[in-house]
C-alpha cells in the first residue's frame, strides 16, 4: 500500500487543522492505520491509531481530547483532526499502515508515507 499525507501548514496556537492520508494499492480496509510525528531534534512518536473498521482508536496522552483519528474505507482515506493546537504539536506528521490489528507500536507498522509539516506558532 502506498500512503500520502497532506494538510499540514502554519497555524497559531489554539487553531485547528485536519490532516489527510490517502492510501492506494491493496484493500485499504485490511489495514490498521496510525499517525506518528517527529518534532525537530526528537524521536518519532505515536500520536493516534485506528483499527480496520474504525470502531476502535488509541491516542497518545499528549493529544487525547484534542485530536481525533477517523477513516473512510470507501475513499481509502484516514484523517487526523487536530484541535486546540499547541506549539509543542509542531512536527512532521506521518501516516502508517499495519497489515493486522490496531497497535500503538511504531515497529509494527509495515508501510509509511511521506510526512506533512505542522507548525504551530505561539
Amino acid at each position: 500500500v502506498q500512503l500520502q499525507a497532506s494538510g499540514g501548514g502554519l497555524v497559531q496556537a489554539g487553531d485547528s487543522l485536519r490532516l489527510s492520508c490517502a492510501a492506494s494499492g491493496r484493500t485499504f480496509s485490511s489495514y490498521a492505520m496510525g499517525w506518528f510525528r517527529q518534532a525537530p531534534g526528537k524521536e518519532r512518536e505515536f500520536v493516534a491509531s485506528i483499527n480496520r473498521s474504525g470502531a476502535y482508536t488509541y491516542y497518545a496522552d499528549s493529544v487525547k481530547g484534542r485530536f481525533t483519528i477517523s477513516r473512510d474505507n470507501a475513499k481509502n482515506m484516514v484523517y487526523l483532526q487536530m484541535n486546540s493546537l499547541k506549539p509543542e504539536d509542531t512536527a512532521v506528521y506521518s501516516c502508517a499502515a499495519r497489515d493486522g490489528s490496531i497497535t500503538t507500536l511504531m515497529v509494527n507498522y509495515h508501510y509509511w508515507g511521506q510526512g506533512t509539516l505542522v507548525t504551530v506558532s505561539s
